[in-house]
């Protein structure tokens, strides 16, 4: 077999969105016409939010608000997050996560694997204090 016979991905960021669907059967079988599902969380990043980084980044880079080598800092620790750190190690782009101290370890290690740093708040402050991850 050579690699040419393989379907084989150019970039992780190909495979987003090219994710299997799967008809309903048992649980529509009462209803008036097939329900499918999309099972995203086959995407590179485990959700549907690796098609919404995506869309970010395209967007900042097209209003020239992200350029290359740029930093990207987003609230978040979710699965917006994972997305965000998966497209930029992709395209070269550095990116910041602010996020609580609530956090799961695990989460901020699959964030770290993909080179991204984070500011850490403490959560248990008022929204305006200046260490709050309202203020930061």
């Amino acid at each position: 077999m050579e690699l040419s016979d393989l379907d084989v991905a150019e970039s992780v960021l190909d495979l987003v969105g090219k994710t299997p669907m799967v008809q309903l059967k048992r649980i529509a079988s009462s209803a008036p016409c097939p329900i499918i599902a999309k099972i995203e969380a086959t995407n590179p990043g485990g959700s549907t939010k690796d098609r919404v980084a995506i869309a970010m980044i395209n967007a900042a880079e097209k209003e020239g608000l992200l350029q290359p080598g740029g930093t990207i800092i987003e609230p978040t620790s979710g699965n917006t997050g994972v997305g965000l750190a998966i497209v930029a190690a992709q395209r070269g782009y550095k990116c910041v996560f602010v996020m609580t101290d609530k956090v799961s370890e695990e989460k901020v290690s699959l964030l770290r694997a993909y080179g991204s740093e984070e500011v850490v708040c403490p959560g248990a402050v008022e929204p305006d204090d200046p260490n709050s991850y309202y203020s930061t």
